[in-house]
């Protein structure tokens, strides 16, 4: 392989890599944009006093839901613990 063949395979490397990193480089701009109109959206949405206590209503049923799950779990070692199944 000469130099010539060399630098031609080089270049076409640099250039399939540019590519790809470009689309990289777009599905990150995508993706920061879609996060910031989400917050946005968010920001928005806690100006309006019924749409904040539903949201509010929403985490703390997932908060216990959450908690009761890891109670559930709990018991369950306990029990086995205990040699009771």
């Amino acid at each position: 392989m000469g130099i010539k063949e060399f630098f031609k395979n080089a270049f076409a490397d640099m250039k399939e890599s540019t590519k790809a990193q470009h689309e990289v480089d777009k599905a990150n701009f995508a993706a920061a944009k879609a996060e910031s109109k989400a917050q946005w959206e968010e920001a928005k949405a806690m100006g309006d006093p019924k749409k904040r206590k539903a949201m509010m209503q929403a985490q703390r049923d997932e908060q216990i839901a959450q908690a009761n799950a890891r109670k559930a779990e709990a018991d369950a070692r306990i029990g086995a613990a205990k040699g009771n199944k």
